[in-house]
């Protein structure tokens, strides 16, 4: 047996902000950052587990501190009961009182509590010799199932329907596996359409991105109608009529303010609009879902836990899910997430870019296509081009697709000259 001897955080900053990546119409000056975690144990194998919670510069203090809150969970204790009972742990973890009133199931806590998760997946799949992906769609459907906190899902999804639902998905499982070393999962890329960028290079990026392979992109809307208008058309111009364009406004607008503003550029033909209001708005994304049809909405980067998923599809809120690896409480939940959408028959379309999201999710729509829907129809990963560098095992795109990863673990580690170079000292490390 060992035992987990040292929870390590770190936090990490780039400083992105100075060009203007990943800016949009709330968020101006992102510098994309990381609450970073390394639960060691002092195994013989040497596997420690990575992970991190994705945050856009200052409060990354404080999800790191909200991370260190879960030492006592963790330190002394044996790593193998912990790593043959995922879903004993995941349900003791946030079942936690004292921390539950934060919440519950919100907010700073519920994401260190998702950083704790992951970073023991990223050890059972290397323990495993896995990708993390293919240890879970390995596992039976049984065990997937047991992973799940089915509280307060029970009017939407129970566990004889996930399991139905994993069961019927059970034949093809390995040859759907082959398709993702084959020819992986398709993407698409936000790259372009950062609202701080200019025309001109908003213009060369979608040609890049087309030439590339992707087979769709999206752009930031939302601080100006004639700028959007004039984005739009340009991006229009390049890519051609039926190219898919995506818009996402980054929860800019009121419900009303939303419903005139995407009227406004249906004249373009949007493939969806991202959080086009308040992500807690359920019934809001509801209306607006009403008012622009047939432009779907798409939602969940900002969801708190799976049973705002849950209302969003029980409303019929949304026409595109998308999951985020580390706003909730780790794989676990997002599990949850994806059974759900089964359910209800609505595709994922996970949100990634930022630092290491692309590393994670795609880990998720893998598990998904090979274990639970069987199919990638309709289905994307959002790809940004920033950063992959400072990962032990980056995204690999090929054609406009994630190429399905092998290397052992969850995708989630830095390499260790990043995080000593990147780690807060008061001000920004310039390159």
């Amino acid at each position: 047996m060992s035992r987990i001897v040292a929870l390590d955080t770190a936090d990490i900053r780039f400083p992105t902000s100075l060009s203007l990546d990943g800016s949009d119409a709330m968020n101006p000056d992102p510098d994309y950052s990381a609450a970073y975690l390394i639960v060691r144990t002092d195994a013989a194998d040497g596997h420690d587990g990575h992970s991190f919670v994705f945050t856009i510069g200052r409060g990354n203090d404080v999800q790191v501190a909200a991370i260190e809150a879960l030492r006592e969970h963790l330190i002394g204790r044996e790593t193998e009961p912990i790593l043959d009972r995922m879903g004993d742990f995941y349900r003791e973890i946030i079942g936690d009182s004292q921390l539950r009133w934060l919440g519950p199931e919100k907010g700073v806590m519920h994401m260190a509590i998702g950083a704790v998760t992951n970073a023991l997946w990223d050890i059972k799949a290397k323990r495993a010799g896995l990708p993390l992906w293919q240890l879970l769609a390995r596992m039976s459907s049984e065990e997937i199932v047991d992973l799940v906190d089915f509280r307060y899902l029970g009017n939407a999804l129970s566990r004889e329907e996930a399991l139905g639902i994993l069961r019927a998905a059970e034949p093809g499982r390995a040859d759907r596996e082959q398709q993702l070393l084959d020819t992986g999962y398709p993407g698409y890329t936000t790259s372009p359409g950062w609202l701080g960028y200019s025309d001109e290079k908003l213009a060369r990026l979608a040609r890049e991105a087309m030439a590339d392979g992707f087979t769709q992109i999206k752009l930031k809307v939302g601080a100006d109608l004639d700028d959007d208008i004039r984005r739009f058309r340009k991006a229009r111009e390049v890519c051609g009529p039926d190219f898919p364009i995506a818009i996402d406004a980054n929860q800019r607008w009121e419900v009303d303010e939303a419903i005139t503003w995407v009227n406004a550029l249906a004249e373009f033909s949007p493939a969806w609009v991202e959080e086009p209001t308040s992500p807690d708005d359920i019934l809001g994304h509801a209306e607006i879902a009403r008012g622009i049809a047939p432009i779907r909405v798409a939602t969940g980067e900002h969801a708190h836990n799976r049973i705002m998923f849950k209302q969003l599809l029980q409303a019929q809120a949304i026409e595109v899910m998308q999951i985020d690896a580390v706003r909730v409480a780790g794989v676990n939940e997002n599990i949850a997430n994806l059974l759900l959408a089964a359910k209800f028959n609505i595709p994922v379309c996970p949100h990634a870019g930022g630092v290491g999201l692309c590393e994670a999710v795609q880990h998720l729509s893998m598990f998904d296509f090979v274990a639970v829907t069987g199919t990638r129809e309709g289905r994307l990963i959002e790809f940004v081009d920033h950063l992959h560098e400072h990962f032990v095992t980056p995204t690999i795109i090929r054609d406009g697709s994630y190429q399905a990863p092998t290397a052992p673990g969850a995708g989630m580690e830095m390499k260790a000259e990043s995080i000593e170079r990147y780690t807060w000292k008061g001000q920004h490390v310039i390159d």
